[in-house]
Parts: structure tokens; sequence; C-alpha cells
């Protein structure tokens, strides 16, 4: 067992990593599909799993708190993907040889040498995916178990709460979330990634557009609706995550009721101003405070761009490897950052001495500014903690060495002269209860902090049809006609199954980002089809009693195609 942070630490960092990729398994390959989620595994999740294990060796643990999203979990289990990484993996190593032969006959002896640096990466990645009996789940939950990391849920298919038209499709998708993560990990979690760190309170809410057809199916415009932390709540979640401008905007702090302090023991003064505090966690306030004791942690702002930025931050920095410049066939990348703005063609060779030598001394500096952050705006009564919540597959993925970073930040903060130490925020919130509650505003990290990423001129056409697509599925989990009927049993999971793959917020985000944006709309449609085709199935069902057998080959298709959530709940919609 490890041993836990200190209890009289001056004050904490927590790090987070969210880890999520939309549903890509039997939908394409390259440049879009499972090759996003071989690059993720062999660049990012192995990585982390082999610094973990190097810093266990040393009795030095980064306590971070890790996202596996359930989407991802499923994936990751998936026998496509584990056969198919083999072989990509396989790719890699022998692409490496080549590209190594071809350098040393033109008498490079550089490149040959970061081709040979290469083969030994992805020839570890099959090592350690071998040594894990091609499970890496195993892996995170290993360390889970061990305590030297805390691996919480997301949202089944990281489905946008602000946006989603029904409180049904939300607590399916937490309810989802959470019994996935327990079949995988063995354990409840304590906490959830709210996708795109999408909020909204309970209130008043209208449809943001109007369905597909203008058909409510009986539904008003306008209803009550929960807020987030009561759906978390009710499915034992204990803390979330949200971005900064949410608590910047916040009108005011309520301590506990039986608490006999003041208010402004919760606020700090920036600029003569007083806010409520990103150094410690608070819950959300809502209007059954009874039934709704949930946490959220504060994205501190600074350090996160210092992480992520590739403009501003570390990952800019010239010896560090360039994401954008590879070399075809085989997709190494063999040039370094080189400068900024730096055209691909003026890329200079690509130096991993150098490069791992940048990251000890990034590491060095973020234990600084953390600091430095935590000293200006301290807080009363508790110890401080800042919160650094990033997309793990920054880590490895868009920025190589970033897990080398985070091995040598644990480093830094494992020394005795940290005036900070590491923490997951369960360990945290089992010491430093939260004081008070704060009320948050509807919000996300997106752009401008609104909706504006998921839903715009380019991205509305989604929700009018998944608005209709939620109301068919609530409407088909209230008949419950499905029940002690076998195939109608399978048609009804395979319905709810295509609703949260609609769900997905990566669509939307695709789309608006110009990423991937035909293949975002292409799976949206996809699945819309498959849904509709499904729909068809019921409404004969729901009318005759009987599924045809046209209706069960269509089934039997889309079960193989989209396996997962083999334990989905039809009844969580009928709520």
């Amino acid at each position: 067992m490890p041993k836990t942070s200190p209890t009289n630490a001056p004050g904490y960092v927590t790090i987070t990593l969210h880890s999520h990729l939309p549903y890509v398994v039997n939908h394409g390959t390259w440049p879009h599909g499972l090759e996003w989620l071989c690059e993720a595994a062999a660049e990012t999740y192995l990585p982390l799993l082999r610094i973990f294990g190097r810093l266990e060796r040393d009795n030095i643990f980064l306590k971070p708190n890790i996202n596996l999203s359930p989407i991802l979990l499923e994936q990751l289990a998936h026998p496509v993907f584990k056969s198919e990484f083999i072989l990509y993996l396989n790719r890699k190593i022998e692409a490496a040889i080549k590209d190594c032969e071809e350098y040393q006959k033109k008498g490079d002896a550089h490149m040959a040498h970061v081709a040979e640096y290469w083969r030994g990466f992805f020839a570890s990645a099959l090592a350690d995916f071998e040594a894990l009996g091609h499970d890496i789940i195993s892996g995170f939950r290993r360390f889970n178990d061990s305590g030297a990391i805390e691996v919480f849920t997301c949202a089944a298919t990281h489905g946008y709460f602000p946006l989603l038209g029904t409180d049904a499709s939300i607590r399916a998708q937490v309810r989802t979330g959470v019994e996935t993560h327990k079949k995988h990990l063995g354990k409840a979690p304590r906490g959830i990634w709210v996708p795109e760190c999408g909020y909204r309170p309970s209130g008043d809410w209208a449809f943001p557009v109007t369905p597909a057809g203008g058909n409510y199916d009986g539904r008003p415009k306008h209803f009550q609706r929960a807020g987030v932390e009561q759906i978390l709540a009710e499915n034992g979640i204990q803390y979330f995550f949200i971005d900064t401008h949410l608590v910047e905007n916040s009108a005011h702090f309520t301590p506990y009721e039986q608490l006999a302090v003041r208010a402004p023991h919760a606020f700090e003064e920036h600029a003569g101003t007083p806010r409520v505090s990103f150094y410690q966690p608070f819950f959300a306030d809502t209007p059954d405070r009874k039934k709704a004791h949930v946490a959220f942690f504060t994205r501190d702002p600074r350090t996160s761009i210092q992480v992520w930025s590739g403009d501003h931050g570390y990952p800019g920095d010239g010896n560090y490897l360039d994401f954008h410049k590879k070399k075809f066939p085989g997709g190494h990348r063999y040039w370094q950052v080189t400068g900024p703005r730096v055209d691909l063609g003026d890329k200079t060779p690509y130096h991993p001495d150098w490069a791992s030598g940048r990251t000890r001394e990034h590491a060095a500096d973020f234990a600084r500014i953390t600091a430095e952050a935590i000293q200006k705006y301290p807080t009363r009564n508790v110890p401080p903690i800042l919160t650094a919540p990033f997309d793990a597959e920054l880590f490895g993925h868009w920025w190589y060495e970033g897990p080398q970073f985070l091995e040598n930040v644990a480093r830094e903060f494992a020394k005795d002269s940290s005036p900070l130490k590491l923490i997951t925020c369960g360990e945290y919130l089992d010491r430093f209860p939260p004081v008070g509650y704060v009320p948050l505003e509807e919000g996300s990290w997106g752009k401008n902090g609104t909706n504006e990423v998921w839903l715009n001129p380019d991205t509305a056409w989604t929700w009018k049809h998944i608005y209709p697509a939620e109301f068919a599925v609530q409407d088909m989990a209230r008949s419950g006609k499905w029940r002690g009927n076998e195939p109608a049993t399978r048609l009804a999971k395979q319905l709810c199954r295509e609703l949260l793959l609609l769900e997905s917020s990566d669509w939307q985000f695709l789309i608006t980002t110009g990423a991937a944006r035909d293949y975002a709309e292409m799976r949206f449609d996809t699945h819309l089809q498959q849904f509709r085709d499904l729909c068809l199935a019921w409404k004969k069902f729901d009318s005759t009693g009987e599924i045809n057998g046209e209706a069960m080959h269509v089934l039997e298709s889309l079960e193989k195609r989209d396996s997962v959530f083999a334990d989905i709940k039809p009844e969580l919609w009928a709520d």
C-alpha cells in the first residue's frame, strides 16, 4: 500500500487526467477511427502505467485523479481493439526498422538513431501490452486498488448535460457510467468528469431548438429541470470539476447553517474585490441541500495554460517532438518543434535526450508556479488545494514527453523541500470536507465558457434529431413492454445504445472545430439511421407483439457492430 499524502502539508496539488475517446471500434480505421484509439493506447495509456510503475518502485506517487470514460473502458476491453492493437504496434515497429535502414543508407546516423528509438518505444508498448494480458484496464485497476491513483467516471458516452432534452437522459448517462465503471474497476467511483465541464443548475429550461417535425410528443416546451448535482448525488457521486469562470461568476457563498462562521471565510481578495476561492472545494448549491452534497473542484487558470498551451506553455518548447510533421508511410516523427510557428520544412532533427532534460526543468517550474499561486490566493481554515485538470491524451499523444513531465512533477513534489504535496480529490475530501454551498451558473470549459461549441449554426441540426430520439426511448422505457420477451429486450437495449452513441458530445465538437467534421457528421447520421431502423421495428412490435425476421437481422447486425454496455438497463430512461 502506498503512503498517503502528508496530513500537515501547508497546501496540496491535485492533477486530473480526463481520458476519453468516442466510440470508434467497427467504425473506420484510418485516418479517423480505430487508429485514434491505438495511438492513445500506445502513446498515452501505456506510458502512464509505465511511469506509475517507476514511481512506485521509488515509493513516490503522482496521486492523479484519472477519468477513464465508460465508452473508453468498453473499447479498451473490446476484442476487436485488442487484436487490432497488436497489429498496429507491429506495423509501427516494422516502419521504424525500415526507416532506420533507409537513414543508414543515406549516412544519416542521427536520424537512424531516432528510428531505432521509435522501434524500442513501440516494442516496449507491445511488451507491456503482453505483460498485462492484453488488458490495459487491469493496469489502472491495480494502481487504483493500491491508492496510487484514483480512477473516477464520466457520463456513459460523454453526452453534454446542459443540452440533453430530458433528465432521464442525463440520469441514464450517469447511471450507465457508474455501472460500467464498477464492472471494469471493481468498485464504485467517487467522482465524475462532467463532460466538457458542462454544468446546469436546477430551474426552468426550454428546448434551444425545435425538435425535427416540430413535435414535442405532448411534452411542454418549458419545464423544470433537476440540477446536474442532484442527479450526481442520486448516483452516489461525491465530486466533479468545473471551469474557473463558473466560480468567478458566483453570486454568493452560504456556509453550513450549523457552523458558527461568517460567509467571508470562503472568499479571497483579488484586486480589492472578494471572490470565492479557486483553491478549496465547495458544495454546489441546490434547492434541497439535504439530498445533494456534491462537491466541486475548480480549475486553476494559470497552471492549466502553462501545461496545455502549445503557444504559451511547455509543449511549445523547441526541444520537444513536433506533433505535425511525420515521415510516411510509417508515420513516425523525427523532428522537434524547433521554434514558434516554424514551417514544417524548416523543422530540425529531434533529440530525445535534449527533450527529456527539458521535462525535468519544466517540472521544477510547475512546482514553483503552483506554490506561487497558492501563496497569492491563500484559503482560510483548511489547507488550499490547487486543481490542475487536463485531457489525458495531451500527455504522450499531443505532447510526446508529457508522461516524462508528469513523472518528474511527482519527483519534485516528493522532495522534502517542496511546500506542497500531491493528493487525490477523494483523499482531500476525506480530510477536509467542504464548508459550504456556492451557487453555480450554467457553463462549460468550451469557448467563452458557454454551450456554443456544442450548439451553433453548424450543429443545431443534430439537436433537432437528438430530442425526438430521447422522447422515443423514454416512451419505450415507460411502456415496459420489452419485459419478459427476449427479442424485445434485445431491441430495447440496442435502442438505448444507439441513443447513447447519438448523444456523444464528440460529434458536435468535431463539427465545430473542423478537426474531423466529415467523419463526425457521418457518424451522427449513421447512428441516427440505425436508431430509426430500430425504432421502426419497435413500433411494429408495439402494435403487433412480434419482431419479424428482417427486423431481427437488422438488430443482430447492430448488436455486433455497436456491442457496448452489455448490461444496459432500458428502465433507466423511464424516469
